[in-house]
């Protein structure tokens, strides 16, 4: 029987919500466009860049400046965060990884980020040899909170619903859980807060990576 633990990316392994203000910061400053503040910014982690773009500037996701800030996306993340991956990821999460492998868990992430940001991310971070599938939003037609993404990753790895958890720091992840069929660990260290996991009502919370292996051995 295969089982499975699919993960966020974005401060559920690797604390990048810091770096991704600094780069939202620094497009909007190539673009000569109004600097929005760090919250408004923060509370858009964890939706694809075009919405999380369109909603900060208060435009539709078919504008062309949203496009346009997009593109400059890419080259800015990985010039500003990329070279401090490693030192940004969460405690606990290599020698946690290490223990669901060995006991038997495939492993996969299902993320908000554009494949290629996400592989970059996780190569750089040294983290990419622990996953088996890596589902970016631009791979399906409807991103989290949508179920499509841990649908895919399903399919891949051969797993069934009932056999697979979610791990992730947003109510997207915890919503897309719900609609997979699949129980869904909340961590607290990341960009929801306590109250907004709370909402979504997922199977376990948790506030530190440790928790996650542990609720995840529990439910095995």
């Amino acid at each position: 029987m295969n089982r499975c633990v699919i993960f966020d990316l974005d401060g559920t392994l690797v604390d990048s919500p810091r770096g991704i203000v600094t780069t939202f910061a620094a497009v909007f400053a190539q673009l000569d466009l109004p600097t929005a503040d760090s919250g408004s910014i923060r509370g858009t982690i964890g939706l694809p860049l075009p919405a999380a773009f369109a909603k900060v500037l208060g435009t539709a996701e078919d504008e062309p400046v949203v496009a346009a800030c997009v593109e400059l996306y890419q080259p800015t993340f990985r010039k500003i965060v990329l070279p401090t991956a490693p030192q940004l990821v969460f405690p606990g999460v290599f020698d946690g990884l290490q223990s669901l492998r060995e006991d038997g868990f495939l492993l996969a992430v299902a993320t908000s980020k554009f494949i290629a940001n996400a592989e970059a991310l996780l190569v750089a971070a040294g983290l990419r040899e622990d996953f088996s599938v890596v589902v970016g939003a631009d791979q399906v037609a409807r991103p989290k909170p949508d179920p499509e993404s841990g649908f895919v990753v399903l399919d891949r790895l051969g797993v069934a619903p009932g056999n697979a958890v979610m791990v992730g720091d947003t109510t997207h992840d915890v919503l897309m859980a719900h609609g997979a069929g699949m129980a869904s660990i909340g961590v607290t260290y990341g960009v929801h807060t306590v109250d907004q996991l709370l909402s979504a009502n997922p199977t376990w919370l948790v506030d530190s990576f440790a928790g996650v292996v542990a609720a995840v051995k529990e439910c095995s």
